[in-house]
């Protein structure tokens, strides 16, 4: 009798929900093309997980035919924890947003990422609150006019990146909803890594935000706007690839290699696999100034925290026994309430 799993196929993970997301949403994209890799990463829908907080990110579980869990506002990495510990045979992915992630549930986020929970968190950035109708998130732009902002947001806007490099995550990525096949690549990448793995999508409110990362989805604008990261390799973009990234001292600079006399070898090289100090100067790279990175900006080792918490459970129940909780329950001062 033959073994072979069965062959998935993206129908194995849509579910039967019609997907209540606003038409032009750059959520349905994001969606098509985890549909996409889930059937690739092999890992059936019976063995998959997904959770969520609040928004309109938060709608994804029902739209995979997955088990999953809509918690509750930033607690997604909280639930997640706890399942990742008891079940380590699920392939658990937790899907955010700017407004979930990184303002009610900032604490949550960051301590996934230190702690390298073997779980992947997608985080989709449109720098607004859509779901609440378009208050300003911990993205948004300084000035940024919105319904909670009339005259303009005074805050700085929070970097992701900077806070993930911050939190030491072991994978840290970044991709654009519109960007489909470097999206489902780093998708892929991010399910590969064993340990917290982290990808930053830049999506389009086209509703409250629309146009909010312009520069990195017009196919017209993009090369000359992002810079896509390949390992190993020199850091080059423009249309013509005449642009690079070299340091100068300690500080990165935008260089013509047509007129500057800088020759590719001179140039900075990506390092996915190198010290922080790296990542960290990749995630401070902005506009206007420089071209946005877009792709792996870290990819490590390192001890997970749910392989090492089941370990000293383990160690606990050889050395005194698996316990009796009626007798815990029972043992020291007890009183008894009339």
């Amino acid at each position: 009798m033959s073994t072979a799993l069965p062959v998935l196929t993206s129908n194995d993970f849509t579910s039967d929900q019609d997907i209540r997301w606003c038409p032009g949403c750059g959520d349905y994209a994001i969606l098509a093309q985890m549909k996409k890799v889930l059937p690739e990463i092999g890992v059936p829908p019976e063995k998959t997980v997904f959770i969520s907080g609040i928004g309109c990110s938060s709608r994804f579980p029902y739209y995979i035919n997955s088990y999953g869990v809509h918690s509750i506002h930033g607690r997604a990495p909280a639930v997640a924890t706890g399942l990742r510990v008891t079940r380590p045979d699920l392939s658990v992915w937790v899907i955010t947003g700017d407004g979930d992630a990184l303002s009610i549930g900032g604490n949550h986020f960051v301590h996934c990422l230190r702690r390298n929970l073997d779980v992947n968190v997608i985080l989709f950035n449109n720098r607004i609150y859509g779901l609440t109708k378009g208050q300003y998130s911990p993205t948004s732009v300084t000035g940024q006019v919105t319904k909670s902002t009339p005259m303009g947001a005074v805050d700085h806007p929070l970097n992701p990146m900077m806070v993930a490099v911050g939190a030491e995550a072991t994978f840290i990525a970044r991709s654009v909803d519109s960007n489909i096949k470097h999206l489902g690549y780093t998708l892929k990448r991010a399910a590969a890594h064993k340990g917290t793995s982290f990808v930053e999508v830049y999506q389009n409110c086209n509703v409250f935000n629309d146009g909010a990362w312009s520069y990195a989805q017009d196919k017209a604008t993009r090369e000359e706007m992002t810079l896509e990261l390949e390992h190993g390799k020199p850091m080059i973009f423009g249309k013509d690839r005449d642009k690079g990234i070299r340091l100068n001292g300690l500080t990165p600079e935008v260089v013509d290699l047509n007129t500057s006399g800088v020759k590719e070898d001179d140039l900075l090289f990506h390092d996915e696999c190198g010290d922080a100090m790296h990542a960290f100067l990749l995630a401070r790279m902005r506009r206007p100034d420089f071209p946005e990175p877009i792709g792996v900006f870290r990819d490590i080792q390192r001890d997970t925290f749910d392989e090492a918490m089941r370990y000293q459970v383990q160690a606990a129940v050889e050395k005194r026994g698996r316990g009796d909780l009626q007798k815990l329950f029972s043992s020291g001062d007890t009183w008894k309430v009339a």
